[in-house]
């Protein structure tokens, strides 16, 4: 099993970034589980837009699982959460239950994940959930893959 870890941080390598620390869970965890993992930080990439289907006309990303890791406490995470979930399925990702991650240090300003221990126990919780819903998901699909749609 493969996995791509996308990284959406706005800050270029090699600088410090407190989503590439929360989403080291989730790769430790995938990695304890055997999977192979890739990562890759988008803003030092030109990504065109679009996406392409197979011979069978889905979208290449079927039979694929996605999950979400937002960091910058916790305004907005559920709705980031959501509405990026709601994308990658539109895109023919499969999301698990509980395919997300997030910083919890509470509303408005404060420390960043990687300036303090404090609420960091709970992310990581939820980071290791995740990481474990997204193997059992992909070993479901790859037993029983989605068929093309009908024509």
């Amino acid at each position: 099993m493969r996995a791509v870890v996308i990284n959406c941080t706005l800050k270029r390598s090699p600088e410090q970034s407190n989503t590439e620390a929360l989403a080291a869970v989730v790769i430790e965890e995938l990695r304890e589980r055997k999977v192979e993992v890739e990562t890759i930080r988008a803003v030092d990439l030109n990504i065109p837009p679009g996406v392409n289907t197979d011979d069978d006309g889905r979208p290449v990303l079927y039979n694929r699982v996605a999950g979400v890791v937002v960091t910058g406490n916790e305004d907005g995470a559920h709705h980031v959460i959501n509405n990026l979930s709601g994308a990658l399925n539109e895109f023919g990702y499969t999301i698990p239950g509980q395919a997300w991650t997030y910083w919890n240090k509470g509303p408005g300003p404060g420390p960043s994940f990687l300036e303090t221990d404090e609420g960091r126990d709970w992310s990581i919780t939820t980071g290791r959930a995740m990481a474990s819903n997204l193997v059992a998901v992909a070993t479901a699909l790859a037993e029983r893959p989605v068929p093309a749609p009908p024509s």
